[in-house]
């Protein structure tokens, strides 16, 4: 959900995990990025910087506490600083840090994946989905525009003559917490 496009590895993992949004207490978190009591300061050594590859252990919140995602209960994410792969704010805030540094920063929604558009909203008759398709809100579909261009949908709304679709990305319009540690400069 970090990818400056969505459907990148982050992206994926989030697919993987249906989008579920998880809830974790604070001392859930604590342990997630490894920092009981470890004050967000780290031992000496080398500090990251554009270019490095380096693996960082995540808990990404909204505004209201709702954790997101998390690399919590699986490895660390990799990724190389400047690469463009990720949210630029988010690889902005891993130079400087040292291994075992925590820390924690905000994504502002215009930094992040952008303000919700409602012109990205569509209502289309049910009819008009493929007879394998029973609609659910909350299902995520895929579609293919005419030029071959492939992108998620999810559906908000269904009512016995409509499927209301959404085209937004699931993040679109929201604030982003992360609470980062770095694991490794490789």
């Amino acid at each position: 959900m970090l990818e400056r496009e969505p459907g990148g590895k982050l992206g994926k993992h989030l697919k993987k995990k249906g989008l579920l949004i998880l809830a974790m207490a604070a001392f859930g978190l604590a342990l997630a990025l490894g920092t009981a009591c470890g004050g967000g300061q780290a031992q000496g050594g080398a500090t990251a910087k554009s270019g490095d590859t380096v693996k960082v252990n995540y808990v990404g919140k909204l505004s209201n506490g709702t954790i997101f995602d998390t690399s919590a209960g699986g490895d660390p994410m990799q990724f190389t600083i400047g690469a463009g792969g990720l949210l630029p704010d988010f690889e902005q805030a891993v130079i400087g840090m040292k291994v075992g540094e925590t820390k924690t920063f905000e994504i502002p929604a215009d930094r992040a994946y952008g303000p919700r558009r409602d012109d990205l909203v569509h209502v289309m008759d049910r009819d008009e989905l493929p007879s394998d398709i029973t609609p659910e809100v909350g299902v995520m579909l895929e579609l293919r525009q005419p030029d071959g261009t492939v992108f998620q949908v999810t559906i908000i709304e269904v009512t016995e003559s409509t499927v209301t679709l959404d085209a937004n990305y699931p993040l679109a319009g929201q604030d982003l917490t992360f609470d980062i540690k770095l694991i490794e400069i490789l």
